[in-house]
């Protein structure tokens, strides 16, 4: 998956629903109350709870679970 796609995927993300995310490693990653951060110059994919930020490598991801 690509940054793009990971970032358009999880677009609708607004801190009321947390994201789960599962690396091919099968390493798994919880952001409580997900938000994602606009695009930056770095061009990562981040993610925010309000108290952390998540930066997300788009390429070793899985799958994600919204709930």
């Amino acid at each position: 998956m690509t940054p793009n796609q990971l970032r358009k995927a999880l677009s609708n993300l607004n801190g009321e629903r947390d994201a789960v995310f599962y690396f091919q490693n099968a390493d798994e990653c919880l952001v409580p109350r997900a938000m994602l951060i606009p695009d930056e110059e770095d061009h990562l994919v981040k993610l925010t709870d309000g108290r952390h930020e998540y930066m997300i490598d788009a390429e070793r991801v899985a799958w994600v679970r919204l709930g």
